[in-house]
C-alpha cells in the first residue's frame, strides 16, 4: 500500500489511455475476489487492450475511479444513462479487496449521486446486487437508496443466471430540464 492519499477522480476522455493498464492490473489482482460478483470475462478482458476498449468514452456512461498514487483500487460506473423524461442511470462499484471496510464504496456511491443529480441533471439512480450481497447492499442503504424489488435471474453472474435485489434513490423531485 502506498502513502498517497486515496482519490476519486472522474475519468474523463484521456481514461483509455491513462488507466488502461492500471485497471487491468487491479482487475487481475482482485479477480478471485470480485468473482462471485462479476460475469465470467474472457481473458481479453484483463488485458490493457481490453480495459482500453471498455473504457473509451460512451455517451451513455460515466466514470470513477480511485486511485492511490498511480496505482487503480476501484471503479464505479454510472451506465445507461437516460435522459428524457426517464432521467435515470444503473450504477456499478467495485473495491480492491486490500481496500474494502474503508468507506471507500460509500463515499463513491454518494459522489457519483451528487454528479448525477447536479452535472447530469438525473431523477433517479437505480442499482442491483445480488441477493447474498449485503455488503453492497449495507452501502446502498447508507446512501438512501431503497428496495424496490427482486428480479429472478437478472444477470448471469459466476456461471449461472442469478437473481438479484433491485434499488434506487429518487435524487429530486423537480421536473425535467432541457
Amino acid at each position: 500500500m502506498s502513502t498517497d492519499p486515496v482519490r476519486l477522480e472522474p475519468d474523463g476522455p484521456d481514461a483509455a489511455a491513462r488507466l488502461a493498464e492500471e485497471v487491468a492490473r487491479a482487475l487481475v489482482r482482485n479477480r478471485d475476489h470480485m468473482r462471485p460478483w462479476e460475469p465470467n470475462r474472457p481473458e481479453a478482458y484483463y488485458t490493457p487492450e481490453g480495459q482500453a476498449a471498455r473504457l473509451a468514452p460512451h455517451p451513455a456512461t460515466r466514470r470513477w475511479h480511485f486511485t492511490e498514487g498511480t496505482r487503480v483500487i476501484g471503479g464505479i460506473t454510472l451506465s445507461g444513462i437516460a435522459l428524457g423524461p426517464f432521467r435515470s442511470g444503473n450504477l456499478g462499484y467495485w473495491i480492491d479487496a486490500e481496500y474494502t471496510g474503508r468507506g471507500l464504496a460509500t463515499r463513491a456511491v454518494e459522489e457519483v449521486c451528487r454528479a448525477a443529480r447536479e452535472d447530469l441533471g438525473l431523477h433517479r439512480v437505480q442499482a442491483g446486487t445480488l441477493i447474498a450481497n449485503a455488503a453492497s447492499q449495507r452501502v446502498l442503504a447508507k446512501c438512501s437508496f431503497e428496495p424496490i424489488g427482486t428480479a429472478p435471474r437478472y444477470l448471469h453472474i459466476d456461471g449461472a443466471w442469478r437473481d438479484h435485489r433491485l434499488f434506487q434513490r429518487i435524487l429530486h423531485d423537480d421536473p425535467p430540464t432541457p
